[in-house]
């Protein structure tokens, strides 16, 4: 599974003709993509009202993730352990990163953000 942060669902709705939405396009016809609540939220927040109604369909058929007791403390734990090697993270991507981590999911973003988790070895980034 992979999880699609929100940075990669923007960039392919508005370049449809790039290498990133021929391989998102190729992980939604093989059921590879986990959502995140919170990344369901920012999307239905951001899409303009005309294109509301189509991204929920689409959402709809996407497995959701939420957050446990469990994604709390992992964030915790890594709030912690990322500040005293001099990084900081918002909670968004914390809440992002540790339920893919618990779901087993490699994560896809463009936010360097992930990038610098993975490097912390929280998760384990996909690269298409």
């Amino acid at each position: 599974m992979i999880v699609v942060d929100t940075s990669v669902w923007v960039s392919v709705f508005r370049r449809r003709t790039t290498r990133d939405a021929e391989a998102f396009g190729a992980l939604l016809d093989t059921d590879d993509i986990l959502l995140p609540a919170p990344v369901r939220t920012e999307l239905l927040g951001g899409v303009r009202p005309v294109h509301r109604q189509a991204l929920r369909r689409i959402l709809t058929a996407l497995p959701v993730a939420y957050p446990s007791d469990e994604t709390w403390k992992q964030m915790d734990h890594w709030a912690i352990h990322g500040s005293e090697r001099g990084q900081s993270f918002g909670v968004g991507d914390l809440l992002i990163a540790a339920m893919a981590q618990e779901a087993g999911a490699l994560v896809w973003s463009l936010d360097t953000d992930f990038q610098r988790m993975a490097r912390l070895k929280f998760i384990d980034l996909y690269e298409p």
